[in-house]
């Protein structure tokens, strides 16, 4: 479906195209939604495709070229995190590592969330020790670190492990990311009673100690030992929105689950819904490396069996699509679509407190019209060094984390606030207005009346006269609740009570601010303090900083070593490497 400008507006396949299409002319029973696409739509177009598999194959295709405004539409997000075994190593380590897959070694995932990668890494190095620190931290190591004295590591750095022993714990964390508890129980149990009989009992008593807890993991974590890899998804709908729940086991060990909310468009029914979601998020590239068997869905999908051979086809697997609901798959689907909902329960309540804190920021500011979005912006710098500002975003869906923005400041004086606010001011608003972006109904300034006046000098020049313009100040006290709104054309400030949802919306976005304006600022002074030493020295350009910084994992490793190993790194010569010691020194 097309509109006047030839722009598709939805994109949908059928197997009676008559009587679907008939659907959407009726005078009746269409949704608000539908209403206000069949309004917008001047052309028709059809495509005949061979089988199912080919329609939603296309279907597929053209959603995600031209991301259609009305149909289900499931945002971008970042990449799955894994954990990654590098096995080219004598003593491998695991480590955290989210990215493509191009670098030798085992992966073990995909993970839900950041958090389940380093809850498994903690367990697994209480469980085998095995080693997690960097190579350059490995490499240059006279003693054991504090991780062997807790009895995370074996040391294997200083040689307080033999390379054999050391791999028998790298194989039984493999078994156990595997699912297979079972023989590391068994090799533990020879190994104890072995240490028993040569009389090892401290030994043995390490080998009881793990069996006893792989044997409670056994209990928490494993949903069955013989499901292999599976994804559950269930899907919830209610006020025009949506929220998927896709349940990771992999190996028989439930890892977690992750949240989806997908714009729904004219999408009334689960399985449309589902349809959709099933398609994009599959046919991601992030999903090329995953090893699927088995896909359970907790709704009937009336296309189950094209969908199935398209995802096999995607994904170059056997893999099976279910909505069976046998004893196992019941539970499965049940907790699946229980955690959809309570997801969704949870989107529209903070939805209505977004609506309902704009509602209220409105009515305190006195605007006729009611905001649909808010910019907060915050300079970040010290003593003059490393400034920049900050741009957060906020709507009625809440905090627009995607479209926060910051910008590094130039050609101004050290610690000028005011002369950085209006550069960060004409960059932003000079852009969204030559391109014909969105622009806000209401900017926040971090600061007083001196910020203010700057913000209101570029909007003049600019011609920008329909934002509203508030600077926030901290007040006398400079206490939370206290805080000043400094208005255009008002000689004094305003202050909200401080149980108002009016006050508490704006100290959200400006603590917001002020956090994005920090971390960026950091990042940027650290950047530039690790590499100023490196820079004066002749010979050293920005391929050798960065080939010295990856060998020894940082400035501080670098200023540790010697000449000799200085040397060591590739393009380091014995007389270069007495140059970079001598200015590190």
């Amino acid at each position: 479906m097309l509109n006047a400008e030839n722009k598709i507006l939805y994109v949908g396949k059928a197997r009676d195209l008559k009587k679907r299409l008939a659907s959407y002319f009726r005078d009746t029973g269409l949704s608000t939604k539908t209403q206000v696409l069949m309004r917008q739509v001047v052309d028709v177009k059809t495509i005949i495709t061979a089988s199912d598999t080919e329609a939603l194959l296309l279907e597929s295709n053209l959603i995600k070229e031209y991301r259609p405004r009305y149909n289900v539409l499931l945002r971008d997000d970042k990449s799955y995190p894994y954990l990654y075994l590098d096995t080219e190593q004598d003593f491998p380590r695991l480590d955290f590592y989210r990215g493509a897959h191009t670098k030798k070694g085992r992966y073990f995932g995909p993970y839900p969330t950041a958090g389940a990668v380093r809850d498994n890494l903690a367990l697994l190095q209480k469980l085998f020790q095995i080693r997690q620190c960097k190579d350059s931290f490995f490499k240059h190591r006279s003693r054991p670190c504090l991780q062997h004295q807790i009895k995370r590591c074996t040391a294997p750095c200083v040689a307080r492990v033999s390379k054999e022993a050391y791999a028998q714990q790298v194989e039984h964390a493999v078994l156990f990311l595997e699912g297979k508890n079972d023989r590391i129980i068994k090799n533990l149990e020879r190994q104890m009673d072995a240490a028993s009989n040569t009389q090892a009992y401290e030994l043995a008593a390490h080998y009881r100690d793990q069996i006893v807890r792989l044997r409670q993991l056994q209990e928490t974590q494993c949903i069955s030992g013989k499901t292999g890899n599976v994804d559950i998804i269930g899907v919830a709908l209610g006020q025009g929105r949506a929220a998927v729940n896709v349940v990771f086991v992999r190996q028989g060990r439930l890892l977690g689950q992750r949240l989806y909310f997908p714009q729904v468009g004219i999408a009334d029914d689960v399985p449309t819904i589902l349809n959709s979601f099933l398609l994009q998020y599959y046919f991601n590239s992030k999903h090329a490396d995953e090893a699927i068997d088995k896909i359970v869905l907790s709704d009937k999908l009336p296309d189950k069996v094209a969908m199935q051979q398209v995802l096999q086809t995607q994904l170059g697997t056997k893999l099976v699509l279910t909505d069976f609901r046998g004893a196992l798959y019941k539970q499965w689907q049940q907790m699946a679509k229980t955690n959809a909902q309570h997801g969704l329960a949870t989107h529209l309540a903070d939805k209505e407190s977004a609506l309902e804190k704009l509602l209220a920021l409105q009515k305190a500011l006195a605007l006729k019209d009611p905001i649909q979005r808010i910019e907060c912006f915050d300079i970040s710098h010290t003593m003059g060094e490393a400034t920049v500002a900050s741009c957060v975003v906020y709507d009625a869906e809440g905090a627009k984390n995607k479209e926060y923005r910051r910008f590094n400041i130039k050609d101004i004086e050290a610690g000028d606030d005011y002369a950085a606010m209006a550069q960060v001011l004409m960059r932003r608003y000079k852009k969204l207005k030559t391109t014909d972006q969105i622009l806000p109904d209401v900017v926040l300034i971090d600061g007083g009346k001196g910020q203010l006046k700057k913000a209101i000098d570029v909007f003049e020049e600019l011609q920008l006269s329909d934002i509203q313009l508030v600077g926030v100040s901290k007040g006398p006290a400079r206490k939370p609740g206290q805080e000043q709104l400094w208005l255009p054309g008002r000689t004094r400030p305003l202050q909200l009570a401080t149980d108002s949802m009016a006050l508490h919306l704006i100290q959200f976005v400006r603590d917001e601010s002020h956090r994005f304006a920090i971390t960026t600022h950091r990042q940027q002074r650290a950047k530039k303090r690790t590499h100023s030493s490196l820079e004066d020295i002749a010979g050293v350009g920005p391929k050798r900083r960065r080939d010295l910084l990856r060998y020894f994992g940082g400035i501080q490793q670098l200023r540790d070593a010697s000449i000799t190993e200085i040397a060591k790194v590739s393009g380091i010569s014995e007389q270069l490497a007495k140059s970079i010691y001598d200015l590190l020194h």
